[in-house]
């Protein structure tokens, strides 16, 4: 009986200075988890201010925000194909509170370069798409075509006599374009730029004869009549220019090369973090009012899709291009 109550009594003593302790700071308590997000997100985007990739991160960053009541950044980090931005988050800790802005040419870029730092598949997990935009084809008002077909003839007739501006080898309308020859059996000269703003000046005045690049970009020469607008190259004709046949239903059929926008994260980000973003992305890229900023704004096009959607057709984009890729005979770098 005297050793049960010792014993007792030893068990109060110690639970009382342990008590003590806890409130003198002696001893931690256990820390509760913070539910996320407990700091600002960020999203790398792989170019400069101003491009439909940063307009379209900048529209999502502010509703992400509002949603989670946390602030979300943007954090431009331009670079050949998004090289650098996809590095960095590839690296970054897989927490939630890092994100890729992914566009078109992350599915291109296994296919383009032997020696990334990075696998685009290993190294990343979908979270959602939110918007694409479609490319437009255009030609010099002084090219004698008004329609795919004509231009299809005039292309085989004068055999790689024709041009088109790209902004850089291996980017989007360079891709765009050599899918279109492939399905047409045509030859058209690329002539590369470092980007859409000077090949679009130089196709206005002349010096090359067309191009296909976004519509945002080519709306305003294409308005004032200084380009031609021959076809869109989406599946779907473009509710921005609605009177505009596609690629494919002008004699092309199954021809599809617009551009998508969503966003990665690092590989091995916790499921329910991922779940998280993904709901949210998606539920705010569904809302009539986030639509309307993307068309009236930026010259997009709302299209949603989870995380595990957005696997699925990152992964069909990927096997895509990388049999155009090895059609045209691109040589990686």
């Amino acid at each position: 009986m005297s050793v049960t109550i010792k014993t007792i009594c030893a068990r109060h003593i110690a639970g009382a200075a342990t008590l003590l302790a806890l409130a003198a700071g002696w001893i931690a308590a256990p820390a509760t988890a913070q539910p996320f997000p407990a700091k600002p997100i960020r999203i790398v985007v792989g170019y400069t201010a101003g491009g439909t990739a940063d307009l379209v991160s900048r529209l999502v960053a502010r509703n992400l925000g509002d949603k989670l009541g946390q602030q979300v950044l943007v954090d431009n980090r331009p670079s050949a194909g998004g090289m650098l931005a996809n590095e960095l988050v590839a690296n970054a800790a897989p927490d939630g509170y890092t994100l890729l802005l992914a566009n078109s040419s992350f599915a291109y870029l296994p296919s383009l370069y032997t020696k990334l730092s990075f696998d685009t598949r290993r190294d990343f997990v979908p979270v959602a798409l939110v918007a694409t935009t479609q490319n437009l084809l255009v030609v010099h008002p002084a090219v004698p075509v008004k329609n795919v077909r004509e231009l299809i003839a005039l292309a085989r007739k004068k055999r790689g006599s024709l041009n088109y501006a790209s902004a850089g080898i291996g980017g989007s309308t360079h891709l765009a374009t050599a899918l279109f020859m492939s399905m047409t059996n045509t030859e058209i000269t690329n002539i590369p730029y470092k980007g859409n703003s000077q090949s679009i000046t130089d196709l206005i005045s002349g010096e090359v004869d067309m191009t296909i690049a976004p519509i945002p970009v080519l709306l305003p020469p294409v308005a004032s009549k200084k380009l031609r607008a021959i076809a869109t190259t989406g599946e779907m004709r473009s509710p921005i220019m609605p009177d505009v046949p596609t690629i494919a239903e002008s004699g092309v059929p199954g021809y599809a090369a617009g551009s998508w926008y969503g966003y990665v994260a690092p590989a091995k980000i916790p499921p329910a973090i991922l779940k998280k973003l993904s709901d949210d992305i998606v539920q705010i890229a569904g809302t009539p009012a986030f639509a309307d900023q993307l068309k009236n704004n930026i010259g997009a096009e709302p299209d949603t899709m989870s995380a595990e959607k957005f696997a699925q057709f990152l992964n069909a984009e990927i096997d895509k291009w990388a049999r155009v890729i090895r059609t045209i005979g691109i040589a990686a770098k």
